[in-house]
């Protein structure tokens, strides 16, 4: 049985997922790859999404830099290798993409770390908007170059917009 519930953030509302033991999904309002449902979804609560409500708030808060969830991310063996790399990502900072398919020992396969990048179904937590372009720019994010740019820059890995800020 998977649980669902809806939280308000900075970025929009935010659909999370959860079975009793692990964190499934965290979906945008309007998501890229929208995550299948099946007739085994139930709305209401649990205890991994009440302390992934929690955790997700700490952090947009500033308070939270590293996520202490229990993860059940579905994927293949490549796809949830590549997520897997995506948590040892500090933090404030960035890697591009061609530094991602090195760190999961796939050097020439950056087209495929992109895709499997862009179907990571736990955003935030596992931190896809970290991965960048070769030349800086912000390419590609589930949900949307705009809030790829907040969190990058709530994180301080992209400076503000505000000049008086």
């Amino acid at each position: 049985m998977i649980i669902y519930r809806h939280i308000e953030s900075p970025v929009g509302p935010l659909l999370l997922a959860a079975d009793n033991n692990a964190l499934r999904l965290i979906e945008f309002h309007t998501p890229r790859h929208p995550y299948p449902r099946g007739v085994d979804w139930q709305e209401g609560d649990n205890a991994v999404l009440q302390v992934t409500a929690t955790q997700l708030n700490e952090y947009f808060a500033g308070v939270r830099q590293d996520f202490d969830l229990p993860l059940g991310p579905q994927g293949t063996e490549f796809q949830r290798q590549v997520w897997h790399t995506l948590a040892a990502i500090p933090y404030g900072q960035t890697i591009s993409y061609s530094e991602m398919a090195r760190r999961v020992g796939k050097p020439t396969a950056t087209r495929a770390v992109g895709a499997a990048n862009g179907r990571n179904p736990i955003p935030i937590v596992l931190p896809c908007h970290r991965v960048i372009g070769a030349d800086g720019s912000l390419t590609g994010f589930g949900g949307g170059l705009p809030t790829k740019q907040y969190l990058l820059q709530l994180e301080g890995a992209l400076p503000s917009d505000d000049l008086f800020g």
